[in-house]
């Protein structure tokens, strides 16, 4: 008897807090389910990061369905909704035990990275029957699944963008990977000897560059011989910098003020309008960034330039993707980083995330291409929406609504320790101010807001923060 797709389960790829979210409400829903991750644990990824803190409070970072699992488990004690949690403290307190509660702990495959995802029998011109075939999941090691439907939440953190300033790796690039660090290197822990008493180069202009800065910027009061130059490929800092005293959100243009005080103080050389086109090896064992005639030696190089999402691995399957970003087309507009800082992405859901191939979802950060304003409360709404509409469940999937703090929610170590739980909650200001989004019953998210339909509630005027970028 054949196999038809309504026999087997969702194939999940992911196991970090949006594919763990996607996770939780299939068990709810009842449906069947395996979720594969690269990894050999859970929110590998996060793991790599897992020194860093996050811009968003526990209250916007634990998605509804995971909780009502880990209550029903009991044992579970949730954190302070108000504090600030580490990329390890979303592990340990939340995503660990969420994996051990009775409806995940048999669902998880680790050590599982897929390479491949299409339909069996078919591949992208094929047509006639398409809906009905099973999506076929290859695993690296050629083993292979069959799936109803797929929820990619693999993210990007495995796909960082090139060093070179037109978008293709800078000449040289590849051979001086030895030289290269990825984003977030702990730099006061794991990774302290590859920059103490040495020269870092940060490429970037966003908070993660900044978050690396101010770590180095520590480790070089501790450490006399550590040198900083901070790479830009613009010639205004003012994103990176906010408002200093009269920035709208006082805590954000302190924050900023910190980075700027480290460059103005001459501890930070920086280097603008510097736009990567090779990197060569210089005659003492370091490496040289060219840009036309200037040059900056380093011992390491920090690629904090942002993250592409990998659509190789579907490449077989019908995807209609935005020719800019790399999220949906119908998506794009709606998270476009000139338009959009974190917490002005409207709400958006399953409409939103479809495919012209019928049951493959992208969701969380991979579900924005290159766009930087993904937040963890976004992707959990966009799982439960997703998986609502897998179920049936029409009403629930397009029934779209986030509460989320108005200036975006990312990762970053800006957060001053000190500051009070009412002071550090925002993506790089105070305390979050709730913005209530959501779209009409029944509706695409497109169609209410050209209707003017889209409902903003407790707001003060949006600023673009650049939080996430």
């Amino acid at each position: 008897m054949s196999v038809t797709a309504s026999d087997l389960p969702v194939v999940v790829i992911g196991a970090g807090p949006i594919g763990l979210a996607a996770a939780a409400h299939l068990a709810e829903r009842g449906l069947d389910f395996v979720v594969l991750e690269s990894g050999p644990s859970v929110a590998a990824a996060i793991d790599e990061w897992r020194h860093v803190k996050l811009f968003s409070p526990w209250r916007y970072d634990i998605d509804s369905a995971a909780r009502r699992l880990l209550e029903q488990a009991g044992g579970w004690t949730e954190p302070n909704p108000g504090t600030l949690p580490t990329g390890g403290d979303l592990i340990d307190s939340y995503l660990a035990p969420l994996v051990k509660t009775p409806q995940l702990s048999d669902k998880i495959r680790y050590n599982s990275p897929v390479e491949a995802v299409t339909r069996v029998g078919f591949d992208r011109i094929r047509t006639a029957g398409r809906e009905d075939a099973p999506f076929l999941v290859r695993l690296a090691d050629g083993s292979e699944l069959l799936a109803a439907a797929v929820v990619d939440a693999a993210g990007t953190w495995r796909r960082p963008n090139v060093l070179g300033g037109s978008g293709i790796p800078a000449r040289g690039e590849a051979a001086a990977a030895a030289h290269i660090s990825r984003a977030l290197p702990d730099v006061l822990g794991r990774d302290r000897e590859r920059f103490a008493g040495r020269r870092t180069a940060v490429v970037g202009a966003g908070h993660s560059a900044a978050t690396t800065l101010l770590d180095l910027g520590e480790l070089a009061e501790q450490v006399p011989g550590t040198e900083i130059v901070w790479v830009v490929r613009g010639a205004d800092q003012a994103r990176t910098y906010g408002g200093g005293d009269a920035d709208e959100l006082p805590a954000r243009g302190a924050l900023g003020s910190r980075v700027h005080d480290l460059v103005q103080a001459g501890r930070v050389e920086l280097v603008s309008s510097f736009r990567i086109e090779a990197i060569e090896q210089a005659g003492d064992g370091r490496v040289e960034l060219v840009a036309g005639e200037r040059r900056v030696l380093a011992d390491t190089v920090v690629n904090s330039t942002g993250f592409r999402p990998d659509h190789d691995v579907v490449g077989e399957l019908r995807l209609d993707l935005d020719p800019v970003l790399g999220s949906t087309r119908a998506l794009a507009p709606l998270i476009d980083p000139n338009q959009h800082s974190c917490g002005t992405v409207p709400p958006h859901g399953v409409d939103e995330l479809a495919h012209p191939e019928p049951g493959y979802y992208a969701v969380g950060a991979k579900s924005y291409g290159r766009a930087p304003t993904f937040l963890l409360a976004t992707g959990y709404e966009q799982a439960r929406s997703v998986v609502a509409g897998l179920a049936g469940d029409w009403d629930a999937a397009r029934d779209v609504q986030l509460d989320l703090p108005e200036t975006g929610v990312c990762s970053s170590n800006l957060a001053d320790s000190s500051s009070s739980d009412d002071a550090a909650g925002g993506c790089c200001g105070p305390a979050p101010q709730v913005v209530a989004l959501s779209a009409p019953a029944g509706r695409g998210l497109a169609t209410g807001i050209a209707g003017g339909l889209l409902t903003v509630i407790d707001t003060k005027p949006a600023t673009d923060s650049g939080c996430c970028s």
